[in-house]
């Protein structure tokens, strides 16, 4: 399988997805610049974490505007899995391809911690491997990270089993603890906390890994 990794200026965990893909995971990948709507035939899209355009203005506000990104919505809008950690979650809230708004944590201070998640659904290409339940230990690092949407968004979320992941502890003050979600079509994740940060032994936990394993498994059964 091969994964595009988007890097926009300020991208800073650009190199961490592709490391956990290629080295953990021993798939391809490839950067994408962001001034490009070249995908380079990438089978699935990262949008990473960071601070693209230094944050200014809004949270991923400027990024959505980069000409990958017109190529990333028309890969989302023809079924294409794409999946934004942290930053990247921002980016999808502001084009359009996820509801709702990442926030200022609710204590307004950065956080920098693992935290530990239950998994919301198994319906979808990212969480397939899982169990409905099953606790991740996964980390996360942001000042803005508090997902917050109408009422009426929040319940069509849960009536759509579109709550990918919750908080067990709500580190930043989420609506109903949410802490990643997926669209309508369910081939779009976005999340705050750092799955490729949780993939290699070294770093305390390798349970970022089964999100990745749930994909590469989904698209080895599609692509036969």
């Amino acid at each position: 399988m091969k994964f595009g990794v988007v890097v926009f200026p300020g991208s800073n965990c650009d190199h961490d997805a592709w490391y956990a893909t290629t080295q953990n995971l021993g798939q391809q990948a490839e950067f994408l610049w962001h001034h490009s709507e070249d995908l380079k035939g990438a089978d699935a899209i990262i949008l990473p974490g960071g601070f693209s355009y230094g944050d200014y203005l809004r949270c991923g506000a400027i990024a959505r505007f980069s000409p990958i990104m017109n190529a990333v919505r028309r890969f989302a809008q023809e079924g294409g899995p794409v999946m934004g950690f942290c930053n990247g979650f921002q980016i999808l809230c502001e084009a359009g391809l996820l509801p709702g708004a990442l926030l200022r944590n609710a204590g307004m201070k950065f956080i920098c911690r693992p935290v530990e998640l239950e998994v919301g659904t198994t319906n979808s290409p990212f969480t397939n491997a899982l169990t409905s339940g099953q606790r991740l230990t996964v980390p996360i690092a942001h000042g803005e990270g508090c997902y917050q949407a109408e009422e009426s968004v929040l319940d069509q979320l849960e009536a759509e089993d579109r709550v990918a992941f919750r908080y067990v502890d709500n580190p930043n003050g989420s609506a109903r603890s949410i802490a990643g979600i997926l669209s309508a079509g369910r081939n779009v994740l976005g999340m705050m906390p750092h799955p490729e940060r949780a993939t290699d032994p070294l770093m305390g936990s390798t349970d970022g890994r089964l999100i990745f394993d749930s994909l590469i498994s989904a698209y080895a059964l599609t692509s036969k």
